[in-house]
C-alpha cells in the first residue's frame, strides 16, 4: 500500500539523495512544512520569515519497505543532537524533525527515539520534534533531483555527497 512519511534532517538536497534509490520508494519530494506562514518558498523560508523546516516527502510501498526501516534511516542520515542546524546549515529551517501522518508513525518514532536516548548513542540529548503534519509546500522545480542534477556544485561535493556515498555503504542492500 503507497504511504507517506515527511522529514527533516537538514538541507532537503541531502535527504533526497539518499532516500530516493531505496527499493519501495516511489518518490522523494523536497518542500517545507512545519511553519506558521500560509505559504512557503525557499527565500522566505531561508530568511527565516515562515518558520517552516526544508523536509523530504517520502511516498513509499510499505509492502517493500516499513516506516520503521525508513525511521532508522532517518535517525542514520544526520545528527539529531543539533538544534536548529545540520553542520554549517544553521536555522530552524534546518532542525530534526519528524512530521508524523498517523498515531503509528508518531508511535514508532517516539518509540525509536526513546531506544536511542536509552541505549546512549549520542553523547548529547537528541533535540529531534515529532510533530504532526499540518501543512507540505513542494520546493521550486529546480531543488527537485538537485544532487543529481549539479553534481560538481561545490556544496553538493563537500555535503551531499559523502553524506550519501556513507548512506549507500550502510543500506546498500536497500537499494533498487
Amino acid at each position: 500500500m503507497k504511504k507517506e512519511a515527511t522529514f527533516g534532517a537538514g538541507c532537503f538536497w541531502c535527504i533526497e539523495a539518499c532516500y530516493k534509490d531505496i527499493n519501495g520508494v516511489e518518490s522523494v519530494l523536497p518542500g517545507y512544512s512545519g511553519g506558521t506562514a500560509e505559504t512557503a518558498n525557499y527565500k522566505a523560508v531561508c530568511d527565516g520569515t515562515t518558520t517552516h523546516a526544508e523536509v523530504a516527502r517520502i511516498v513509499y510501498d510499505d509492502s517493500l519497505v516499513s516506516f520503521d526501516k525508513l525511521l532508522e534511516m532517518f535517525w542514520f542520515v544526520h545528527d539529531p543532537t543539533q538544534l536548529n542546524r545540520q553542520g554549517n546549515d544553521i536555522g530552524s529551517q534546518y532542525r530534526s524533525v519528524v512530521f508524523f501522518h498517523d498515531k503509528d508513525q508518531q508511535n514508532s518514532a517516539k518509540v525509536f527515539k526513546k531506544c536511542l536516548e536509552d541505549e546512549g548513542v549520542w553523547d548529547k540529548p537528541i533535540v529531534t520534534q515529532i510533530v504532526p503534519l499540518e501543512n507540505f509546500f513542494l520546493a521550486e522545480d529546480y531543488h527537485h533531483n538537485y544532487f543529481e542534477n549539479n553534481p560538481q556544485n561545490g556544496y553538493c561535493q563537500a555535503v551531499v555527497r559523502p553524506k550519501v556515498e556513507k548512506f549507500r555503504k550502510v543500506f546498500g542492500d536497500e537499494m533498487k
